[in-house]
């Protein structure tokens, strides 16, 4: 005898409990994953954001100090009586003393003005000047200084030569001992200003590019791995490194940012390891897997108390359907509260009278729907509008104002004949848009064209069918209630949003006060004529209760009309 093999029962509830922990599991690592992914993204760009405005104040510094160098070599340049000094010839007392007044104080002027330590070298072609000799270039700057040298000491240098061949002047370079001693010079020619131009002498600048770049960087942890070059762009030549630099490049795992120094070649670039950037992660990774822990562990408690009360509910409901399945449908069964238990067994209790209900419902809806429709009918011949329009054309006749009356009359044919359309309750959006056109074209001749009509329809939905006389009513309403200056803007768009259109009415109005909007809200269908209440009234029986009609509304502002509807309908279809 073969035996029947028996599933184990389960409770539908405990099944259900897979997915959930699984849903919370990810759940937790996702947003586990969000926040530390966040948290490492701030502090990455905290960190730039401060190394970048240390790098503009480094940048403004150094191009600051540069300027002034700059100046300092101008006034040299430019000074007639220093010119003259250069080329005096004669006695060597009178030279000594035209070096004492002239050359020696406009020397030392600007260098008492500087703010840096910094030494000014002057080489002079003439040679019956005495030489003022002062610290070993060869040293670190550690004081202002100047020197008078003979032009013949630095002719048969290789970087002299260079200058000379490539006829480059007044210019940043490094020369000499400066690569050594992470100095920077400006270097350019003195020319004569009297009779033929010849160079009387050359102006070098000597400054050390800590004092160059300032204290902006002295707060950076080096240490940590933070470099700091200064690039000349156009050689490629690193003029200046603090900190690793080179080293950091051959990793490559560095953030680098630049600093272009403005009329120059120089880029100043900071590179920044990402394990300093990331210093905090592995602390931080570790408390949000911590708080995921915690979080997941407290859920799935949660989640077996909530299955295990369901599970008793759920089977008093299984045995209640076994009994309607054996032919017993005198049953009740109740529960305490107000959940889905609750109404699911209120259907079982209620089922026969829900029936009958339905039936009625039905019949009264269809009574509802043809109401509505003939409202909508009545709605469509305006008398108002309709007298006031021929009251008008009345007065532009007998004014000789022909062109304008051509328009009003035919606006008005077009307006009710694309009003009444044969009797068809339906039409495309297209065809609501140019009945609103035509009722503006009547507006436009009323008003002067005191008013703005701005459209932005998506040319995808203007084929699908709505039921008439959805739009007009709130075009009409804002001429009546909302204009309250010399002029008004009206906007109407339109744009698919996944199964259904989306249609707005915005003007910039006097707008409604809450109370206002909310006593027209509550109005009845009746009232005011066909207004919101009816054109919402139509299209939840047409189209049900998911669909309808949103108005918002600030007092001195303007009022916003926004009208959902479905785009497919088989009732539309059918028609």
């Amino acid at each position: 005898m073969n035996k029947v093999l028996v599933k184990p029962y389960i409770p539908y509830t405990y099944k259900t409990m897979i997915p959930y922990l699984i849903l919370v599991l990810l759940t937790d690592v996702v947003i586990g994953y969000i926040s530390y992914t966040m948290l490492i993204e701030s502090r990455t760009e905290m960190a730039e954001t401060n190394i970048r405005t240390a790098l503009e104040q480094t940048k403004n510094n150094m191009k600051y100090q540069m300027d002034e160098i700059q100046r300092m070599s101008n006034t040299l340049f430019t000074s007639i009586s220093f010119q003259d000094a250069l080329q005096i010839e004669g006695e060597p007392l009178d030279i000594m003393l035209k070096m004492r007044d002239e050359i020696v104080p406009q020397m030392k002027a600007p260098l008492l003005l500087f703010g840096n330590n910094i030494r000014l070298a002057l080489y002079t072609v003439n040679d019956e000047m005495f030489e003022v000799s002062g610290d070993d270039m060869s040293t670190p700057i550690n004081r202002r200084d100047y020197y008078v040298l003979s032009a013949s000491s630095i002719e048969n240098t290789e970087w002299f030569k260079s200058l000379q061949s490539s006829k480059k002047d007044n210019l940043w370079l490094q020369i000499d001992s400066d690569r050594e001693l992470d100095n920077i010079s400006h270097f350019r020619k003195l020319i004569s200003s009297s009779g033929y131009s010849s160079d009387i002498g050359y102006v070098r600048a000597t400054a050390r590019f800590d004092d160059l770049l300032g204290s902006s960087f002295d707060t950076f942890p080096i240490e940590e791995g933070i470099s700091l070059r200064l690039i000349d762009v156009a050689s490629g030549v690193t003029m200046y490194k603090r900190g690793n630099a080179d080293e950091r490049i051959i990793e490559g795992s560095f953030l680098t940012i630049r600093e272009e120094i403005p009329e120059t070649s120089f880029v100043i670039e900071t590179l920044v390891p990402q394990d300093y950037l990331n210093k905090d992660a592995g602390r931080m990774q570790q408390t949000i897997a911590t708080v995921c822990t915690i979080s997941f562990l407290v859920m799935a408690c949660i989640g077996f108390v909530v299955a295990r009360i369901s599970g008793k509910k759920m089977k008093r409901i299984v045995t209640l359907v076994r009994s309607f399945q054996e032919g017993n449908f005198y049953k009740r069964i109740e529960f305490s509260g107000n959940d889905e238990f609750v109404h699911i067994a209120d259907s079982f209790n209620v089922m026969a009278r829900s029936i009958q209900d339905l039936i009625k419902n039905v019949y009264e809806q269809g009574i509802q729907k043809k109401q509505a429709e003939l409202d909508a009918l009545q709605a469509q011949i305006n008398p108002h509008f309709l007298y006031n329009t021929l009251s008008t054309i009345g007065s532009l006749a007998n004014m000789g104002e022909t062109r304008k009356v051509t328009v009003m009359v035919k606006g008005l044919a077009k307006f009710y004949r694309l009003t009444l359309n044969q009797g068809h309750v339906y039409v495309s959006l297209e065809q609501e848009l140019e009945q609103v056109e035509a009722y503006l074209d009547i507006q436009r001749v009323k008003y002067a064209n005191n008013f703005t009509v701005y459209m932005d329809i998506d040319p995808e939905i203007k084929d699908i069918r709505v039921i008439k006389l959805i739009l007009q009513p709130f075009v009409e309403n804002i001429f009546k209630h909302a204009w309250f200056g010399e002029t008004i803007a009206i906007r109407i768009t339109g744009q698919r949003l996944k199964n259904s259109v989306e249609l707005k009415i915005i003007d910039n109005g006097i707008g409604m006060k809450p109370e206002t909007l909310k006593k027209m809200r509550s109005a009845s269908l009746h009232s005011g004529g066909y207004g919101l209440k009816n054109v919402e009234e139509r299209i939840k029986l047409r189209y049900g209760s998911d669909f309808g009609i949103r108005i918002a509304s600030i007092y001195g502002a303007g009022t916003t009309v926004q009208i959902i509807l479905p785009i497919d309908n088989a009732e539309v279809n059918e028609r």
